[in-house]
């Protein structure tokens, strides 16, 4: 799935000369938490909910420059080096950014121009659909050789028993020689599919041991 498909087109932004006073009534007026920067059409940097409530006064300890700080400029508390995405990037790669950088969205650019952004939460919402988690469903570990062709070995048993798959994770298992396949299936009760699977020769890891799983 591409940034393409789940990015906010409508992007409410601010230039380099909006005061933080202005820019925090856009972020109150629109529930949004991240601000865009534009110079002359041209993203420059962004402002963070948490940016302007860092530069606000303090309720508790009053100066006298206080009403001056609404005043200020957002280009004096914007991040400049903005991480940004591109509308053909993959959802799992935009993950992977806003995870190694530990920001909460990507502004998307196309040859130049801001056309939308997308934030830790459309991503983590998209996530979970995709793999399957917000429909009744079970969890079912299988571990199996590292090995080419033990994906397609393995969905035989899930064909065989007419369970639909809703998604499936390889992943790295603790012992040497060995991957693991996280099954998200459309079924409450595994127990059924569990026993094919062993008896066809394969371990089921989990979530909770031998006894599988239902979740």
């Amino acid at each position: 799935m591409r940034i393409e498909e789940i990015m906010r087109k409508r992007v409410v932004t601010v230039n380099t000369t909006t005061t933080i006073g202005e820019a925090l009534m856009l972020l109150r007026g629109n529930r949004i938490r991240h601000l865009p920067v534009l110079d002359e059409g041209k993203l420059v940097g962004i402002v963070s909910d948490r940016d302007l409530r860092d530069a606000l006064p303090s309720t508790l300890i009053r100066h006298d420059d206080d009403n001056e700080v609404l005043k200020k400029k957002v280009k004096e508390i914007m991040h400049p080096d903005v991480v940004t995405a591109h509308p053909l990037d993959f959802i799992e790669d935009a993950a992977k950014m806003i995870y190694d950088h530990k920001v909460g969205s990507l502004p998307v650019v196309e040859e130049g121009r801001l056309v939308g952004i997308v934030t830790e939460s459309d991503i983590l919402n998209r996530l979970v659909e995709l793999f399957g988690v917000h429909k009744p469903s079970s969890h079912i570990e299988v571990e199996v050789d590292d090995r080419i062709g033990m994906l397609a070995e393995v969905s035989q048993v899930f064909r065989a028993e007419q369970v639909n798959v809703s998604s499936v994770i390889a992943w790295p298992s603790t012992n040497p020689g060995k991957k693991k396949l996280i099954f998200r299936v459309q079924t409450i009760d595994p127990r059924r599919i569990e026993g094919s699977l062993r008896a066809a020769g394969f371990t089921v890891t989990g979530p909770l041991g031998e006894g599988g799983s239902r979740s």
